[in-house]
Parts: structure tokens; C-alpha cells; sequence
């Protein structure tokens, strides 16, 4: 018995002894393409910590981060807390020996005919994988005509005033798909949808605009001006989701209906998916504690889950335990489900070039306009009954806020790599705030 408890006595001085843990850099040689980084991790609040001779401010729960400069070149970071050193070399490499994949655009003598290879292909503003700049996607079989090339992807005229931009490999040459005749348009009505059948003699490519009114223009279409055919509904209506897409050569527009809403329970028999990111083998990032977004993610859905349900609301979430659910699986079950509203749960982190204490707060993401007003009414409760700082509502192009069946959201409810932040979004009393405030913002969307 003596025997064991001077060896517990010893494990743990050796664990107070020992406490600093360094969350981010991963390893303690890397090289990293930044002119800085930060170091994120937890140590001993009751001893001094120092990289490279600089104090260090640690939170009260033990967490720090801290950004520092990179030359070019190899960098060297020691860190000590108490009578504990690591050493970390960051190699920066010279950025002028990188190769820059930015070509000239190449304009063809005429244009050449391609369609689609796949289903969910991205047509762009731009010439670049990345960013805000997709206006459609198209199913397998969409022609377009294509007239240049630049930087892998295909430049695509639509009109003689609009242009766009296609993956190289998301397309093959064809023969005399374009132009196109209109045939028909019909106006089929239920009881949660405006449904429009636009038949054609071949597909033709297509940007839904929405708005007020609801406008699509179809380009590539015989007899019309510019060769282009624009479809528009005088919705007077809140848009609240739509979907678009071929059955055969017949273009099929579903414009959701908006429900009749209680006063007194405006969530009531209200379709909600509520997504909890990560999950499973996808931890997502770490905070500076070594708590797992995936965790917090869950932690917050589900009391989000549970508040949405007490009110009303049908509600099905993308996982419920931790399980592994592809990125467009989520999608999927929001679309299966017919579900209004879709609200991703996230944990923030940052890109080597930024500093982890000078970003905080909650951040809420759309891409389209349809999903704004509801992005701002969540921010707004937030804000008011969280204690993390509003850190704006973007748009951007995130996977699973590109759905247009559902008005679609996704919350980095705090930031894991600020200590401040990272302490709130680990304390079980904040997930359940975050919820009920999540909530009283989906209700404050469907009651204006």
C-alpha cells in the first residue's frame, strides 16, 4: 500500500510538473506557406509561459494562443513553462520558387459544343475553384457552348452579354445540342408547392435568379431575344426554398409554399434539420484544451434538437451519436425529409495567417439571398443572449448552404483556438443557451 501511494504521489507531481501542451503545430517540425502562424494550447496557469523569452497571457482555464511571425527559412520556437521546454522549427518556404497557376484566357476561333459528365456540376462566375462565385448547378447531360479556356476550366457563352465559367473535366464534346425549342410551360399547384414544367426539345443551360419576382433565364432557346428564354413568377410571398432541375428535356421549378404560421407556436409541424458538423472519423479542429469540435458540435445540435421539438417543430438531425455522415449525405436527408429549414452546427478555427485572439464570436453563414433574413434573426438572438460577440452573418460557399430545397444556415458558434471562446463553447450551460437562442431565432424569422 506505501508502495502505491508514493507512486501516485509521484504521477502526479510529474503530471503538475508537466502541463504544457501544445495543441497546433501538430508536429514539432513542419513547414507551413504563411509570413505567420500561432501556437494553441494549454498550460499550467500558476507557472510563467514564454515563447521565445515573451510572456504569454494563458485564460483562466488554462488554454492560450499566441501568433508569431515566419521568415523565410527555417524558424525556431521554444517554449517553456515552468521547468518544461519544447522546441518547434516551422520552415516557411520562399514563396517566389512557387508556381503560380494563373494563365492567360485562350478565346477560340468559334464556339464548340460540351455537356455535362455528372450530376452537381458547378457552373462559375470566374475561372477559379473556390469562393462565392457559383450561379447553377447542372445535372448529367446540360449542353453549353464553350468559347476559351483559362486556369483548367472552360469559358461558356451564354448570351452575347453573359458569360461563365465550367470545370474541363467536368464536361465531353458533343454534336448539335444547341439551340433548343420552348414547347411548353404548365403550372401544377399542392398544398406546399408552386410546381412549373418548362418542356423543351433538349435541355438547355440555365441561372436561377429567384427574387421578387421569381425569375430563371434559359439560354440557348430558338426564337427568343438574345437566344435567351426568362422565365418569371410574381412571387409575393417570403422565399423560403426551391429546387430546380431536368426530368428528361422538362425543367421542374418547386417553389415552396410559405405555411401558415401560429402566432402563439410558429414552429408548429415547422421541418427542421439540425446537423451537428463533423462526427465519427472527422473530428473537426481542436481547441486549445483538446476538446473535439465534433463533441461540442453534437452537444449544441442536440439541445438545439430538443428546444425546436418542445415548440413544435418536426425536427430530424443528420446524426444523433457519433457517427461518420458525408458532407452531401446531409444535404440529402434535408432534401429525403422536405425539410423548410436546414441549421449546421460548427466550431470555428482559422487559417495560418491570422491571429486566434484577435478573432472571437459567432459567425452564421447563407450563400443564397433566400437564407439571409433567417441567418440575421439567429445572429440577433445570439448576440443577445450568448456572451460571445457578434462576429457577423457572410455569405459563403459552404457545401451544405448551397441547398436551395430548404432555407440553410450554417453557425460557427464560437471560435475553439480563441481561449476565451473555447472556454464558453465547452461549458454545458452555454451549449444549452446557444440552443434555446438558436431557436428563439428561427421563431423570430417565421413570426415578421
Amino acid at each position: 500500500m506505501r508502495y502505491y501511494i508514493l507512486t501516485l504521489i509521484t504521477l502526479l507531481m510529474v503530471q503538475s510538473a508537466y502541463a504544457l501542451d501544445i495543441v497546433y503545430p501538430k508536429q514539432k517540425e513542419v513547414t507551413i506557406n504563411s509570413p505567420s502562424t500561432f501556437f494553441v494550447g494549454n498550460a499550467d496557469t500558476k507557472v510563467p509561459l514564454k515563447i521565445n523569452g515573451q510572456n504569454i497571457t494563458i485564460h483562466e482555464s488554462g488554454g492560450f494562443a499566441y501568433a508569431v511571425e515566419l521568415n523565410v527559412g527555417e524558424n525556431q520556437f521554444v517554449i517553456e513553462s515552468g521547468e518544461e521546454k519544447q522546441i518547434f522549427k516551422i520552415t516557411r518556404p520562399n514563396s517566389k520558387n512557387l508556381q503560380t497557376s494563373d494563365r492567360p484566357e485562350i478565346l477560340y476561333g468559334s464556339a464548340r459544343t460540351f455537356a455535362t459528365i455528372k450530376d452537381n456540376v458547378p457552373l462559375r462566375s470566374t475561372p477559379v475553384d473556390g469562393g462565392i462565385n457559383r450561379i447553377a448547378h447542372y445535372q448529367e447531360g446540360v449542353p453549353v457552348n464553350v468559347i476559351g479556356e483559362k486556369n483548367g476550366f472552360y469559358k461558356i457563352k451564354l448570351n452575347e452579354k453573359q458569360s461563365a465559367w465550367i470545370d474541363i473535366n467536368d464536361v465531353r464534346s458533343v454534336e448539335n445540342a444547341l439551340p433548343a425549342k420552348l414547347l411548353n410551360r404548365n403550372i401544377i399547384e399542392d398544398e406546399s408547392y408552386y410546381i412549373f414544367k418548362i418542356d423543351f426539345d433538349k435541355k438547355v443551360p440555365y441561372v436561377i435568379e429567384g427574387g421578387y419576382p421569381f425569375v430563371v433565364n434559359f439560354y440557348g432557346v430558338e426564337d427568343k431575344t438574345d437566344n435567351t428564354f426568362t422565365f418569371t413568377f410574381p412571387l409575393k410571398q417570403k422565399l423560403i426554398g426551391y429546387s430546380g432541375k431536368y426530368e428528361g428535356n422538362s425543367f421542374i421549378l418547386k417553389i415552396r409554399k410559405f405555411p401558415e404560421i401560429s402566432s402563439e407556436r410558429p414552429l408548429k409541424n415547422v421541418k427542421i434539420v439540425v446537423d451537428a458538423g463533423h462526427g465519427g472519423s472527422e473530428i473537426g479542429a481542436l481547441g486549445c484544451l483538446r476538446d473535439k469540435e465534433k463533441d461540442i458540435n453534437l452537444a449544441i445540435a442536440r439541445n438545439l434538437a430538443s428546444e425546436l421539438r418542445v415548440r413544435g417543430a418536426k425536427v430530424v438531425m443528420t446524426r444523433s451519436g457519433d457517427d461518420t455522415v458525408e458532407l452531401y449525405d446531409r444535404v440529402d436527408i434535408a432534401n429525403k425529409n422536405d425539410a423548410m429549414i436546414f441549421i449546421s452546427i460548427h466550431g470555428n478555427a482559422l487559417p495560418d495567417n491570422a491571429d486566434p485572439n484577435k478573432n472571437s464570436g459567432t459567425s452564421i453563414y447563407y450563400y443564397y439571398p433566400q437564407s439571409k433574413a433567417l441567418a440575421d434573426n439567429i445572429m440577433k438572438t445570439m448576440d443577445a443572449q450568448l456572451p460571445l460577440a457578434d462576429d457577423l452573418v457572410r455569405k459563403g460557399s459552404l457545401a451544405v448552404v448551397r441547398n436551395t430545397n430548404a432555407l440553410s444556415v450554417l453557425i460557427e458558434v464560437g471560435y475553439l483556438i480563441n481561449p476565451s471562446d473555447n472556454a464558453y463553447l465547452i461549458d454545458r450551460e452555454i451549449q444549452q443557451k446557444a440552443g434555446k437562442a438558436i431557436a428563439d431565432g428561427v421563431e423570430e424569422f417565421l413570426k415578421d
